[in-house]
C-alpha cells in the first residue's frame, strides 16, 4: 500500500498524507446525531426497563437481608 505520493490530488491522497484542506472541519454534526441519539435511545430503555429493574433490585437486597 502506498501511504504517499509526490503530487497526489483527492480525498484519498489527504487522508493517506495526513495533510488536511483548511476548510475541512469533519463530521462534527454526524457525531452530535450520534451522541443524541444514542441518549435518547438509553433514556427510552430505562424508562421502560426502570420499574423491573428496581423491582429485581429490591427482591434481591430483600433475600440478602435475610
Amino acid at each position: 500500500m502506498l501511504l504517499w505520493r509526490s503530487g497526489a490530488d483527492g480525498p484519498e491522497a489527504t487522508r493517506q498524507s495526513g495533510r488536511r484542506d483548511p476548510g475541512e472541519r469533519g463530521d462534527v454534526p454526524g457525531w452530535v446525531m450520534i451522541t443524541l441519539m444514542s441518549a435518547v435511545l438509553v433514556a427510552a430503555l430505562l424508562a421502560l426497563a426502570g420499574p423491573a429493574l428496581e423491582g429485581l433490585f429490591n427482591q434481591a437486597m430483600q433475600k440478602v437481608g435475610q
